[in-house]
């Protein structure tokens, strides 16, 4: 191991410039599990952190890439050892400590849960945070009551990461799965063969006149999405309903009343999966092994690209014509 690619941002003149630089183990920020990459995905704060203002970064020059899956070349801890298969999401990889999109990573070993059986390398980041994301959702939603044999479970963004993991995770649980997006019309026969009994498009889900409360369509409903359409939202709920809220790339704001607070019994949870703690982590991550895995996951790539792709690749996302998963390949 003398040098190595890895795909670094970097400020320059009031902008963020992103290349493909060749640095050593030595470049690398300290850790106690060196990790040799196989596999990373784009994530929308991926493309946050490649662009300047994203609001996730907060010092440059960093490597970037929120998540990876690979192989452990070094450790100083008992826990994990040269050759096991490794799964790394969230905490700062990524925008505070170098992250996924190099061939090598350091890493604390606080941050790394095991590779499951059930689990390769590259199925790992097919899920990846997107997917994981999806599991603390849906953990969230049966911790606050969702059980089978209620309604129907909505999920927004659909042909996003979250939502597609979503979609197919609730559909092998059992659960009837409505899905929302902006591309109906060209994603219907996709989000059909993912597990939703029923597409619809954004205008389905507003009302035709904005009310606190209205007729209750769903039990639950998973939101990787936000902004303002997340007041029509919780004004259809069931009683006793629940909201996984887990993105903002509809907006920051939203403006809504307490009554279907204090009048259905219903409930807000915020998915933050970053911080979420190592135990849950690796029990989710289990699940997402077994019960929770979803199935067509070669389906929802839409592309399998490596890092001189990634700038392309960022653009597509922001733009919202992303659809699934697009995988980097590092080794």
């Amino acid at each position: 191991m003398k040098t190595f690619p890895a795909f670094i941002a970097k400020e320059e003149n009031g902008t963020i410039v992103s290349t493909i630089q060749q640095i050593t183990k030595e470049d690398l920020p300290p850790g106690d599990v060196l990790i040799e990459v196989h596999y990373s995905g784009v994530n929308y704060k991926d493309a946050l952190a490649a662009k300047m203002g994203g609001g996730v970064v907060s010092q440059y020059p960093l490597t970037l890439g929120i998540d990876l899956s690979g192989i452990v070349v070094e450790s100083a801890v008992s826990e994990f050892k040269t050759g096991d298969p490794v799964i790394v999401t969230s905490y700062k990889l990524g925008v505070a400590h170098d992250g996924g999109y190099s061939q090598y990573a350091r890493v604390p070993s606080e941050w790394v849960v095991p590779l499951p059986d059930g689990l390769s390398l590259k199925e790992a980041m097919i899920i990846g945070t997107a997917g994981f994301t999806a599991a603390q959702s849906i953990h969230a939603l049966e911790s606050a009551g969702l059980h089978l044999g209620q309604e129907t479970v909505l999920v927004t963004g659909a042909t996003g990461g979250v939502g597609s993991m979503a979609i197919s995770m609730l559909a092998n649980l059992g659960y009837n799965v409505e899905a929302v997006s902006r591309k109906k019309d060209q994603s219907e026969n996709y989000l059909q063969k993912l597990g939703a009994t029923t597409v619809l498009s954004i205008e389905d889900v507003q009302l035709p006149k904005a009310k606190p409360l209205a007729k209750p369509r769903w039990s639950a409903i998973i939101d990787p999405v936000g902004g303002p359409q997340l007041a029509p939202l919780l004004a259809q709920l069931h009683y006793s309903g629940a909201i996984a809220l887990s993105g903002n790339a509809g907006g920051l704001k939203f403006e809504a009343t307490v009554l279907p607070f204090i009048l259905r019994g219903t409930k807000l949870i915020g998915i933050d999966s970053v911080e979420c703690p190592i135990e849950l982590r690796k029990n989710l991550w289990q699940r997402l092994a077994t019960d929770m895995k979803p199935t067509h996951l070669e389906d929802m790539v839409d592309q399998q690209i490596n890092l001189t792709d990634l700038p392309l690749a960022f653009s597509k996302i922001l733009a919202g014509k992303m659809t699934g998963r697009t995988l980097v390949k590092i080794k």
